[in-house]
């Protein structure tokens, strides 16, 4: 089944339902923080199927660069708002299908040791040596379903290790192993969300990201658990599932491989001198930043996100009227209004994460240009 064809319907920022109450300025920050990856990925010589930067959202991202450079990074609402006004123009998505799917993302913090304990005994891998890329990093909700790394041998590329084939000792004795953890549930969801914060005894931390995975798709194992009348649908929560899974550890580690998906991780440093990161290593911003199907929205493009139901993620009563900024992609991220929003790190960050499973609808701002002109034929792609 391919994707399905949208068009872009403009509007006005007048008529945009809670454009005037937003925090523009907090959204112009983030708006910064993948302005250069942009600028940057546009001057490299591309050596995959990735698309170029568009020119209108470089010159957005130039813009904003300048503005900020000459505010001292410092941008009051109303000249962020001035900015998106001046330089976008909001279109609504029109297009056949279910309406759009927010969920939630979170840094996680867990407990770690560098040296395997009885205690501590899950280890954290490292990017294996043979591991390749078949597609860039930012495609892989684009093309969810295609093989999206493999294993390097001397007969040519192979498959790699499925999830309990590492789990099982694949993977032992190759010196991968950043440090352990306890407890290999609290592993697996880290390597869902794709980052984390390791805090040791003696209380320093270090965090860490994303490295790269094994290429298989990645299987949600609470959608396993309900389709096979497991775990009822209504009670499905990220706590209830991580609850029913430690109440049976040997019935846990055999749902966990479902999901054959590995996800390997490399180390920020610090937890002081680093951020979360989203794809193309962009800082995360807590509460603006989304990740989505770059088959459909460009990274670094804002997208006004409205959710009347999601009234959680800032105890809002009104509920989620807010300008996000692409920053990252996940293998379940797959449609043009299917969004994943970062929630930050820690406990509270994961509880809001995990009880947002709401409707919403995406008002693309188009950075004003020829591709936003030609925004309203229809398209399976970012125009």
């Amino acid at each position: 089944m391919g994707a399905p064809r949208i068009s872009f319907e403009p509007e006005t920022f007048a008529e945009l339902e809670g454009w005037a109450g937003d925090d523009h300025a907090a959204a112009f920050v983030a708006f910064c923080k993948s302005a250069p990856r942009v600028i940057e990925r546009a001057t490299a010589t591309s050596t995959n199927s990735r698309p170029q930067p568009s020119e209108a959202l470089l010159k957005a991202c130039r813009r904003a660069c300048e503005l900020s450079r000459v505010n001292q990074g410092s941008v009051s609402g109303d000249v962020a708002r001035q900015f998106f006004e001046e330089n976008f123009t909001p279109y609504r998505l029109s297009y056949e299908g279910a309406p759009g799917i927010l969920t939630g993302y979170y840094e996680p913090e867990l407990s770690g040791a560098r040296r395997r304990s009885d205690k501590f005994f899950v280890p954290v891998y490292a990017r294996p040596d043979d591991l390749v890329n078949l597609i860039d990093e930012a495609e892989r909700g684009a093309r969810a379903g295609e093989r999206t790394h493999a294993r390097r041998t001397a007969e040519g590329l192979k498959p790699y290790f499925t999830r309990a084939e590492i789990d099982q000792g694949a993977l032992e004795a190759q010196g991968l192993e950043l440090l352990y953890v306890e407890d290999p549930i609290d592993l697996f969801f880290m390597q869902v969300q794709g980052s984390g914060l390791i805090r040791f005894e003696d209380g320093s931390t270090v965090r860490l990201t994303y490295a790269g995975k094994n290429g298989f798709d990645y299987t949600s194992i609470g959608r396993f658990l309900i389709d096979n009348g497991l775990f009822p649908s209504e009670d499905m929560t990220l706590q209830a599932l991580i609850d029913w899974l430690k109440a049976d550890r040997i019935r846990a580690r055999d749902v966990m491989w479902k999901n054959e998906s590995y996800v390997f991780f490399k180390e920020l440093g610090p937890v002081s001198e680093s951020a979360a990161l989203g794809v193309d290593d962009i800082a995360l911003s807590p509460g603006r930043s989304i990740a989505v199907d770059t088959a459909f929205h460009e990274i670094g493009t804002p997208i006004f996100v409205r959710a009347p139901r999601l009234t959680h993620a800032d105890d809002s009563s009104t509920g989620f009227n807010r300008l996000m900024i692409a920053q990252d992609v996940g293998s379940a991220i797959k449609g043009p209004e299917r969004g994943d929003l970062f929630f930050g790190t820690g406990l509270q960050a994961g509880q809001r994460a995990g009880q947002t499973k709401h409707e919403g609808r995406f008002i693309v701002l188009l950075p004003n240009g020829p591709r936003a002109a030609r925004s309203t034929s229809e398209t399976n792609a970012t125009p």
